[in-house]
């Protein structure tokens, strides 16, 4: 049986957008490095570059 692993132990990151901190989650194992932001709702409201003047 595996030994459960304590969400203290776990790698944390802080998000792009809000500046949070999140944990490592199971369903990022495979691109964690890849990884910026801790929601859906960040991912989606991240910062946009400015649009160029016409």
């Amino acid at each position: 049986m595996a030994r459960m692993v304590k969400k203290a132990d776990l790698p944390m990151k802080t998000c792009a957008t809000c500046g949070k901190p999140f944990a490592w989650r199971l369903k990022w194992a495979k691109n964690w490095s890849d990884v910026k932001y801790c929601s859906e709702r960040c991912r989606r409201s991240k910062l946009k570059p400015p649009h160029p003047k016409l």
